[in-house]
């Protein structure tokens, strides 16, 4: 629109903030992360047992926020499906097939709105057979944070028949 009686203000560069490599990789020293310490509200532990705990899962696990990016995921020994650190800060629709991106639209809408809290699906997929769950993240008063997808393959669960007990 302009500006009718005042002289335009001058408009400042928009600056890009950019990751200091040096300070990523300093964050991610071993020091870092045997000394910093994550309080849950169950417990203790450093980041580096919270990375193994994460990787040692049986499921692999990918985190959306609540603007629709994804800012995790786990790095488990067998992944079902590729995942590259470029995915980082994409938006969950570009990281799905076309033909599915309506799906994942229509899922995160019914996360944002509640009226789901989790949707499973599974397929089959080279002689596996591969559960995939999303769950909506919400914070203590009910507010949508995000999603996380879990994957986890259940062939061999599938199999289990009669009982196995301890030792």
């Amino acid at each position: 629109m302009g500006y009718a009686d005042i002289q335009a203000p001058k408009l400042k560069k928009k600056i890009e903030k950019k990751v200091d490599e040096s300070f990523e990789s300093d964050f991610l020293s071993e020091n870092k992360l045997e000394s910093t310490l994550l309080n849950f509200d169950t417990g203790l532990m450093t980041l580096k047992q919270a990375i193994l705990l994460l990787n040692n899962l049986p499921v692999d696990i990918t985190m959306i926020d609540e603007n629709d990016k994804v800012c995790f995921f786990s790095n488990p020994k067998e992944r079902f499906f590729p995942r590259s650190k470029a995915i980082i800060g994409r938006t969950v629709q570009n990281c799905h097939p076309p033909e599915s991106v309506h799906i994942v639209d229509e899922l995160v809408q019914a996360f944002r709105d509640g009226s789901k809290d989790s949707e499973p699906f599974w397929i089959e997929m080279k002689g596996r057979f591969i559960l995939i769950q999303y769950f909506a993240l919400r914070d203590e008063i009910g507010v949508y944070k995000g999603c996380i997808e879990v994957s986890q393959d259940l062939t061999e669960i599938r199999q289990l028949t009669g009982e196995k007990r301890l030792m």
